[in-house]
């Protein structure tokens, strides 16, 4: 692991993520790498014959990517010391295939993830994403679980 040049970090804006970013930074520190941040907005796609919604499913989707884009840069200055260099970006789709995707793609070295995201029904109806991505991706992945960081 001597050759980690860009580390990824998937959020989502809780204070859990906070402390996984603050982790990563430090890692990126150490190893001289560049660090990047992403957050996926979940694609509705395959949830449109289920109800029907007020606004068309792809204006709602738009705004919640307006949304994220604005929360994105208030967390990274909020979790990350003043002048600390990242990328930032939001990404939309199914989370854990868009990690992975935006990895492979971008060329990332290293996925440092929390393990902790859905709880009770959600992760029965969802899966763990922090699961699905050290599965499949194809760099190394660190999970931190943030309650014994």
């Amino acid at each position: 692991m001597d050759d980690v040049r860009k580390i990824l970090v998937p959020v989502d804006f809780s204070a859990n993520s906070c402390k996984i970013l603050a982790l990563a930074a430090s890692l990126a520190n150490r190893f001289k790498a560049e660090l990047a941040v992403v957050f996926v907005v979940q694609s509705f796609d395959d949830y449109s014959g289920f109800f029907v919604p007020h606004e068309p499913i792809s204006q709602f989707e738009e705004e919640m990517i307006r949304n994220a884009e604005e929360k994105m840069q208030s967390f990274v200055q909020e979790c990350l010391p003043a002048g600390t260099p990242v990328q930032t970006r939001v990404l939309t789709g199914d989370v854990a295939a868009s990690i992975i995707e935006h990895a492979a793609q971008t060329g990332v070295d290293l996925i440092v993830i929390g393990t902790h995201g859905y709880r009770g029904l959600e992760r029965v109806l969802f899966g763990s994403v922090a699961e699905k991505v050290i599965k499949r991706a194809d760099c190394p992945v660190i999970s931190i679980n943030p309650y014994r960081s």
